[in-house]
């Protein structure tokens, strides 16, 4: 009943959330920024271009590590 006024609200399911890859995909997302700000900081720190392209090229070398040995294990 809500307040008292004799109004019955359904009640829905619980939601079960399946959380079994999350840890590994946010230690993932996690090793690819520190690979990224690591490279910008020690090899491009004052080169935006060359930074740029080199940021791009690490994630889609990420990208095609997760799609060919981390997606479907």
């Amino acid at each position: 009943m809500i307040f008292g006024l004799g109004m019955n609200v359904p009640v829905l399911p619980e939601l079960t959330i399946e959380m079994t890859r999350s840890p590994s995909a946010a230690l993932y997302v996690v090793v690819l920024v520190a690979v990224i700000v690591g490279v910008d900081f020690v090899f491009f720190r004052h080169r935006f271009w060359e930074r740029l392209m080199v940021n791009i090229s690490i994630v889609l070398v990420f990208a095609a590590f997760y799609l060919r040995f981390l997606k479907n294990p």
